[in-house]
């Protein structure tokens, strides 16, 4: 028996912000949308800050220079949000 199903490729193709919403498309079609409350970084910046991102660490990544954030794919798919500073 054959599967149809892909090989997951969880590398970033794309990033947006809606004004809640922490969206990342993966490049086997798959998208992500997280509370953007999680990630106190970027809910605080800038609709232009949050534009400014760049992939990261061989597509696994994201970074907005801007706020020196950065995620990975790894931990938006584990649901894990920014630890609590202290």
């Amino acid at each position: 028996m054959h599967s149809l199903s892909k090989i997951p490729d969880e590398r970033v193709a794309d990033v947006r912000c809606s004004d809640d919403s922490l969206i990342v498309d993966l490049m086997d079609g798959r998208t992500i949308s997280v509370p953007l409350a999680w990630y106190p970084r970027l809910h605080g910046a800038t609709a232009d800050q949050r534009s400014h991102w760049k992939v990261a660490c061989g597509g696994f990544g994201i970074h907005w220079p801007d706020i020196d954030e950065g995620l990975s794919t790894e931990g938006l798919l584990r649901g894990a949000p920014a630890p609590k500073v202290a």
